[in-house]
């Protein structure tokens, strides 16, 4: 088996990269997400999201309400 050859150096120099933009496609990448930060005391009850959609569908339900989703689709 052959050995690789490390191609990388030691230490880069940045400042010698041309055209490069700190957050470059970090708006891009923000409009196919939808984040919501949970406080900690929420985070150590709730684990994963599905435990989160589920509490809030619940809530949902017991409002009364109906989502804008639902709304439209009931029509």
């Amino acid at each position: 088996m052959k050995k690789k050859i490390d191609e990388l150096r030691p230490e880069y120099d940045l400042s010698q990269l041309k055209g490069c933009v700190r957050g470059k496609y970090a708006a891009r990448a923000q409009q196919g997400t939808n984040i919501i930060l949970l406080a900690p005391d929420v985070a150590e009850i709730f684990h994963d999201d599905a435990s989160v959609n589920e509490a809030l569908r619940t809530l949902i339900r017991l409002s009364g309400q109906k989502s804008q989703h639902a709304a439209a689709a009931a029509g």
